[in-house]
């Protein structure tokens, strides 16, 4: 009864009819793309400050930073040539000292004109609660009250003085803090542990700092865990979640088949001569660093899987005797059809089918068993 027709012939008088068992399979659904290793974090390190390269740094063993070196955080990558920065700091420095005599001169003055201030102050409130009389003529009194109007003006000016030192001051200390940042960015420093993926720049080669400027290095934070960048076909899509099972391979080690989980799907999706594709990507440990980045990679997704379940080979699902009309149609569309022998004739099932590999399909219920 479990047996199915695979296929149909007939020779003169003779029907001859090849099948098989159902049996138990473990069924896998996969999905196939291909794609690229990459470091998990990558950093771009570029210049800060414009000027010449006139040096490397060295790595742990001594060796000048370049392709592949292992870095920590704060080594030296490269030297800027930092001429004119040192000459920017001096004048800055100079700005600054200026501004402080600048303002050292202020507070004399106004120690100064504060006294006088004092002295005319007195002087007038004795003419004041004298008054013009005998003993005090009208220009005294006036010269008295002039005397004490000046020396509060001279006063208030000292101060305003002291204020706009002050100001220039703090305008000079941030000359002085800008270029002293510049100085030190002409010291280019990894900002974490990590390998250097790509060095874009050589010894006389002059850096330009700005936004558009192209980095300097690139530098992988930690290659003993990587990711797979695979181009999966809209079509597809729908059926990658997180946390799936991925098994890839790649062409430097054909024989050896790696494992890794989707971690990420990428929702800004890529079109390419009509064809519609997300990148997906999946996480793995290179402990040993067998793998590197930009290796070509061919994915093979686990989506779904059915494990000891009841199959039939899919070329059974294509075979259709030629006296299948005589037999009431499928009208079931979630149902699929087959021909199963059973006491020597041969009559249909309709089947609810389950996940195939491409191979073989899994059946679900109980319409055909097992044998």
């Amino acid at each position: 009864m479990g047996a199915y027709f695979a296929f149909f012939a007939k020779g003169g008088e003779s029907v001859v009819f090849k099948t098989a068992k159902v049996e138990n399979r473990d069924i896998v659904l996969t999905i196939d793309a291909t794609g690229t290793l990459e470091a998990e974090d990558f950093i771009e390190v570029g210049a800060r400050v414009s000027g010449e390269i006139v040096s490397f740094g060295k790595d742990k063993e001594g060796k000048i930073i370049d392709y592949s070196s292992e870095v920590k955080e704060g080594d030296i990558l490269a030297l800027i040539d930092d001429e004119i920065p040192r000459s920017d700091l001096l004048e800055a420095q100079a700005g600054l000292d200026s501004a402080k005599a600048t303002k050292a001169q202020a507070q004399a003055e106004l120690l100064e004109n504060q006294a006088t201030y004092n002295q005319a102050y007195r002087d007038w409130k004795r003419a004041e609660q004298l008054g013009v009389s005998e003993a005090l003529s009208q220009s005294s009194y006036d010269s008295y009250l002039a005397s004490y109007e000046a020396a509060k003006a001279r006063v208030e000016t000292s101060k305003a003085k002291i204020i706009q030192a002050d100001a220039q001051i703090v305008q000079a200390e941030a000359s002085v803090n800008t270029a002293k940042r510049n100085l030190d960015y002409c010291v280019i420093k990894s900002p974490v542990d990590g390998v250097v993926l790509d060095r874009m720049v050589s010894i006389g080669q002059t850096v330009v700092s700005n936004m558009s400027a192209s980095s300097l290095f690139l530098i992988a934070t930690d290659l003993k865990r990587m990711e797979a960048w695979a181009s999966v076909n809209e079509a597809d899509i729908g059926y990658i979640k997180k946390g799936q099972k991925v098994h890839f391979t790649v062409d430097a080690f054909p024989n050896k088949t790696f494992e890794g989980i989707v971690q990420k799907i990428r929702l800004n999706a890529t079109m390419s001569q009509n064809v519609v594709t997300y990148v997906v990507e999946v996480v793995f440990d290179n402990k040993d660093l067998l793998l590197f980045p930009y290796l070509t990679a061919n994915l093979n997704f686990e989506v779904a899987r059915a494990d000891k379940a009841k199959c039939i080979p899919n070329s059974a699902l294509h075979f259709t005797p030629d006296f299948a009309s005589a037999f009431p149609e499928n009208k079931d569309a979630s149902k699929s059809r087959v021909w199963v022998l059973s006491g020597g004739s041969v009559e249909p099932r309709d089947l609810t089918l389950g996940i195939s590999d491409g191979i073989f399909t899994q059946v679900l219920g109980d319409e055909l068993k097992i044998g």
